[in-house]
């Protein structure tokens, strides 16, 4: 399968985590004692499929979009398109479901992804490399068709590599009639394995425990990341050490009736810096509520943008335990609004 629903479910991933990032709430201290696993997602078996994943990557996501998409009115199925409403808006992804017979928001079950992120952010996107196993239905005949009409097969033993070209290039093979991995970088055929059979490091192994019983869920080892990644903050001296006080982030995503509740937590190296973690935010969420009450910036934002940006501010809950800061969010219909295509107000 070339690249587009993969990546597409890999960008709703990342659009989830900004989200929670830039929400904020309010400060509250509590006792000094570590958070407990997200509330939204108690520690659990970490599915199988993350385990045939290269085990070095520093950030790994994962998505059960068959659970996802029986839950009716769910925001993220409507984000995702997994509420039986096909992105049609797209030319593009419909000539591609026409071509290849899928469609993520019916025929993908499941996702895994493991990424580096980039050293710097540029015209090749935030990732130097990526590699996704996706399980699902296939029709295998029209898929490697359509992959071939501007890319090409390499023979490996007894399996067909194909390779599409890209800013990233991209590649995948089948691993069974009913899975998929793909590799996005600069050799991707090279990312497609074999790999190495060795256990995860316990740093990251120990974010995955927290979360892995999210439907939708995304860890990073952010002190372990290249010292370029830092370089949007070289401006503001002050952000960057705080970033860089940042060890590692979980999200975690689960259903609740209508809603979708999002924790995102940050360890922190030290209960000291968490504080200053959490002191930021606070103002940021100050910050953004007086940009909202400027007419200005109320007139570059649809309604939804700016009904949601309200929501997100006034209800996104920011606490501090031990080196643990914690954003917790309740994600519901009314706050994604429709289309986000409404007049500008």
């Amino acid at each position: 399968m070339p690249a587009p629903a993969a990546k597409r479910v890999l960008i709703a991933l990342i659009v989830l985590i900004c989200l929670a990032a830039a929400a904020t709430g309010f400060y509250l201290h509590r006792a000094r004692r570590p958070l407990p696993a997200a509330a939204a997602a108690n520690p659990g078996a970490a599915p199988s499929v993350l385990s045939e994943l290269p085990a070095d990557a520093p950030a790994l996501a994962y998505i059960d979009v068959a659970a996802l998409r029986k839950l009716q009115g769910s925001p993220l199925a409507a984000v995702l398109g997994l509420a039986g409403a096909s992105p049609a808006s797209d030319r593009d992804y419909a000539n591609f479901v026409r071509a290849t017979g899928f469609d993520y928001t019916r025929d993908l079950d499941k996702a895994a992804i493991a990424f580096w992120p980039a050293g710097r952010i540029g015209s090749a996107g935030i990732f130097d490399r990526a590699v996704a196993i996706a399980d699902g239905r296939f029709d295998r005949a029209k898929i490697e068709a359509y992959a071939l009409r501007t890319g090409r097969v390499i023979a490996r033993g007894s399996e067909s590599i194909y390779v599409v070209p890209g800013n990233p290039p991209d590649a995948f093979e089948f691993l069974s009639p009913t899975r998929i991995m793909l590799a996005s970088g600069k050799d991707p055929v090279s990312l497609l394995g074999p790999f190495q059979s060795r256990p995860r490091d316990p740093a990251t192994q120990a974010l995955i425990d927290r979360v892995s019983a999210a439907s939708l869920f995304a860890v990073a080892r952010t002190d372990n990341l290249p010292p370029t990644f830092y370089s949007v903050f070289h401006s503001y001296p002050q952000l960057e050490g705080l970033a860089r006080n940042i060890q590692g982030l979980t999200l975690a995503g689960q259903p609740k009736a209508s809603d979708l509740q999002l924790t995102l937590d940050a360890q922190c190296d030290s209960m000291t810096h968490a504080i200053e973690v959490s002191t930021m935010l606070d103002g940021l969420r100050m910050l953004g509520s007086m940009a909202l009450s400027d007419p200005k910036t109320r007139r570059e934002m649809t309604r939804d943008e700016v009904a949601l940006a309200t929501a997100v501010l006034a209800q996104a809950k920011l606490t501090h335990q031990d080196r643990w800061v914690r954003l917790t969010l309740d994600v519901t219909p009314t706050m994604l609004g429709s289309s986000g295509a409404d007049p500008k107000p």
